[in-house]
């Protein structure tokens, strides 16, 4: 049996069939092509991995920007909404105190947004709905803050009108005042004592008349008060003011001071006379202790309310 075998084996290598060359051939060719093939399926299989990762990178990147700027949105919300909440104030404190905390709020949500990162949906949803409820009830803030200003520009309104009622009121009082201080001034006026018919005149030491310097020994200045009906009675003082020829007011004491107007001054000499609303005479006497020199004596009578009148006299 082998010796055959090794005749078969020998004839071949002698006789070699064409046929069986192809075959040989051929049968290394098939393998050839099969590793090229495998390597061709790896190569689109490696190919599709790579694909199928970069897809899957490029879209997780694309939903991550997506995030950022959903998160990026939801930032701006909150400050705008924070910033309208700064807009919003009252003169009420116990709302104003509201507004604060509502403010905060909004500030503690901005902050922890800032700190969540971009992927975590869940809580993106959550602040979400927390930035609504904050707009819900700055909706109702809105609401009370305009039911507010209505009633306040109504009150500003009704405040207004009254005081332009009391304006007018306070208009009238001051004209009302102004024509009865008026009246006050003139009746005041009226109810002030005049005097007429001044006369200053020289006595000698016998009380009578004279115009010799020389003999002088008082000067005499007499006026007469005149009939005034509306005039306070009672009693009143009279004052005189008498001048030298040199101008210079004549005065025993420098300490007699009265008021008339206002203006403070001193007299020469004065007297009390009752009156009682009827037409009296009164004279008063001046005696200068120096004595009296030729020239031109003057007299300007007064009581505390007005001057009553004037005289000159010569002393030769």
């Amino acid at each position: 049996m082998y010796e055959f075998d090794d005749e078969m084996l020998e004839f071949e290598k002698e006789h070699p069939a064409k046929g069986n060359n192809r075959n040989y051939g051929n049968s290394g060719n098939n393998g050839g092509g099969g590793m090229k093939a495998a390597t061709i399926v790896l190569g689109v299989i490696a190919a599709l991995l790579i694909g199928v990762l970069a897809y899957v990178w490029l879209t997780k990147n694309a939903l991550v920007r997506e995030l950022n700027i959903e998160k990026e949105n939801l930032t701006e919300e909150l400050v705008a909404l924070q910033s309208d909440y700064e807009s919003l104030s009252t003169e009420n404190s116990e709302l104003n105190d509201s507004l604060t905390v509502e403010k905060e709020k909004v500030g503690q949500l901005i902050e922890r947004l800032q700190k969540t990162e971009a992927t975590n949906r869940a809580k993106i949803r959550q602040y979400e709905k927390e930035l609504g409820t904050l707009r819900s009830i700055m909706k109702s803030y809105i609401h009370q803050l305009d039911s507010l200003n209505t009633l306040n520009t109504e009150l500003r309104a009704e405040a207004s009108e009254a005081r332009k009622a009391a304006q007018e009121s306070r208009q009238q009082y001051e004209n009302l005042r102004t024509h009865t201080d008026e009246l006050s001034k003139r009746a005041s006026a009226g109810a002030v004592v005049k005097g007429r018919g001044a006369v200053l005149s020289a006595i000698n030491s016998s009380n009578k008349a004279t115009d010799r310097s020389s003999r002088v020994q008082k000067l005499k200045a007499c006026i007469s008060l005149i009939e005034n009906s509306i005039a306070e009675k009672g009693f009143r003082t009279v004052y005189i003011r008498v001048k030298g020829p040199d101008g210079i007011l004549l005065a025993t004491d420098s300490q007699n001071i009265f008021t008339c107007e206002g203006e403070q001054m001193i007299y020469s000499a004065s007297r009390e006379v009752d009156y009682q609303g009827d037409e009296v005479e009164i004279c008063i006497y001046f005696a200068n202790p120096q004595g009296f020199v030729k020239g031109v004596y003057s007299v300007d009578i007064y009581t505390d309310e007005a001057k009553l009148g004037s005289a000159d006299l010569l002393l030769k």
